[in-house]
């Protein structure tokens, strides 16, 4: 059976997984808005798809994008709440400042979104919000409060919304992804040098590429799967989390002993 086209909007579309989710969608043929935080065109984002700035913390940004997506398509099908930034750092020494920065980006910025689309998909009666946590939403290690408090509230969000908009025909995905290589490291702001390090390098050498997760998601809307967990990874460590609990603790408290050897070696070095 043939699938109608739809109508997408990424955001975080010029790089990393929303970059690979602008190029799968149009790949199978979907009209794709890409939004970021450059003024102009990114080279990045393909010819096919629409490109606008738009900052995910500034609700006139969200309300002029929502009157694009009425003037041009009249519908939107998919919203793809994937712009984010990496934090994190221990309790004692991550600022302030960094908390507000990941809780307005990661988190206030998905519901900016579903606030700002959900009356349109309401009036169609359908549509799909998308909106991108993480393996830190389900998984909870150490050294990363303010990145794993973010996360676990979209994952709370998204379910909530699962439920409250299935009357509208509206469906609802977490997308949940373990490390894969990304450029996500480059926005990391903080102090916690020893917990940076560790990220980067989880990153970086990651065996999954966003394309692969970005196929992955595509399955999962597809499927309009509540959470979507795209990789072996993540799959693996939920699965441990909530099958294997003793072993998951043992796990977890061993990467926090890491942390700390690590920390204290990084400040004898300075």
């Amino acid at each position: 059976m043939r699938r109608e086209m739809s109508y997408v909007v990424v955001t975080g579309g010029a790089s990393g997984l929303g970059l690979a989710l602008v190029e799968a969608f149009l790949g199978r043929g979907d009209s794709v808005l890409a939004v970021d935080l450059a003024d102009e065109r990114p080279a990045t984002v393909p010819t096919l798809a629409a490109y606008r700035r738009m900052d995910v913390s500034s609700q006139q940004d969200w309300d002029a994008t929502l009157a694009w997506v009425r003037e041009e398509w009249g519908r939107l099908d998919i919203l793809c709440n994937n712009a984010g930034v990496a934090t994190g750092g221990r309790i004692d020494v991550e600022a302030m400042a960094d908390w507000e920065r990941v809780l307005d980006i990661n988190l206030l910025g998905v519901v900016r979104g579903c606030q700002t689309f959900v009356p349109m998909m309401k009036e169609q009666r359908s549509g799909h919000l998308v909106n991108t946590a993480s393996l830190a939403g389900l998984v909870h290690g150490p050294g990363m409060s303010s990145y794993n408090a973010a996360k676990a509230g979209v994952v709370a969000l998204s379910e909530t919304l699962s439920f409250e908009l299935a009357p509208f025909g509206i469906s609802v995905s977490a997308v949940c992804p373990g490390f894969f290589r990304t450029n996500l490291h480059e926005s990391f702001r903080g102090k916690d040098e020893a917990l940076h390090e560790a990220g980067v390098k989880l990153i970086t050498k990651a065996p999954v590429s966003a394309a692969q997760i970005a196929a992955a998601v595509l399955k999962g809307i597809d499927r309009k799967q509540r959470i979507i967990l795209p990789d072996r990874m993540s799959r693996a460590a939920y699965g441990l989390k909530r099958w294997a609990r003793p072993a998951y603790n043992r796990m977890l408290t061993k990467a926090g002993q890491r942390l700390a050897k690590r920390a204290g070696t990084a400040k004898k070095l300075v």
